[in-house]
């Protein structure tokens, strides 16, 4: 990550709540161009939530969230334009009884956007599945759908690219590819990218910096070596050790 980079989010006072409970509630946080930021933490812990509110998908209770000068508060629509440069890879990708291919440019077919076959077969090379293109997409494994869904997000060119636990319960080739796909995105692009993981080793491997989030609440965050190496709370330091944590 650049030293001199400016914050594509400033998270200032958030909090979110279901049903009058507080999932989140986070004072300050700012996500760097270019980045790549790891969130970890326990289940239950805020870390989807976190990112469905950096997808602009729900609303803050209170607070805000500025993206590049633009602000995002409770029942303030983000503008059309500034969604679509966010684009989210979720755990269980959800994909179009369709082949391939028509998976990879369903989305740009929704924006009305025009097909840009030389772009879409580099990105298909790019994730491994250019031989695949044209077989049906349900019928593929667990790891090519993942890379399914992957394409799917890169072929929009996003400014941020948000990961959810995109390699659960994958085998360690896919995971491997995955990691690698993501990170030549951000080297080669400069596509600022958030990692959701349970995977303390993943993040210790991929991220600039990491987050550990408990209770909706930002435990510690720091550059990652000394995040792994020298944690400042005994809860983070618990959490990597792979201790329950409350």
């Amino acid at each position: 990550m650049n030293e001199k980079a400016s914050p594509i989010y400033q998270i200032k006072a958030l909090t979110k709540e279901y049903s009058n409970r507080q999932i989140l509630q986070i004072d300050s946080l700012d996500i760097y161009k270019g980045e790549v930021l790891s969130i970890i933490g326990p289940s239950g812990s805020g870390k989807s939530t976190l990112l469905r509110l950096l997808n602009f998908l729900e609303y803050p209770t209170t607070g805000s969230i500025e993206f590049d000068d633009t602000k995002f508060e409770a029942g303030q629509e983000m503008l059309l334009e500034v969604r679509r440069r966010v684009t989210t890879v979720f755990q269980r990708p959800m994909l179009l009884d369709r082949s391939v291919y028509d998976n990879v440019i369903f989305g740009l077919k929704l924006r009305g956007k025009k097909e840009d076959k030389e772009h879409i077969q580099s990105i298909l090379e790019v994730v491994g599945l250019a031989s695949l293109s044209r077989q049906r997409a349900r019928t593929l494994s667990g790891g090519e759908a993942q890379r399914v869904a992957l394409a799917r997000a890169m072929v929009f060119r996003p400014d941020v690219l948000l990961l959810d636990e995109p390699t659960a319960n994958l085998d360690p080739y896919n995971v491997g590819l995955i990691e690698s796909i993501v990170r030549r995105l951000n080297l080669e692009r400069g596509t600022t990218l958030v990692l959701v993981t349970h995977n303390v080793f993943q993040a210790k491997r991929m991220t600039d910096r990491a987050v550990f989030l408990l209770d909706g609440r930002i435990i510690e965050i720091a550059e990652t070596e000394r995040f792994f190496q020298s944690p400042a709370d005994e809860r983070t330091l618990a959490f990597i050790r792979g201790e329950m944590v409350y």
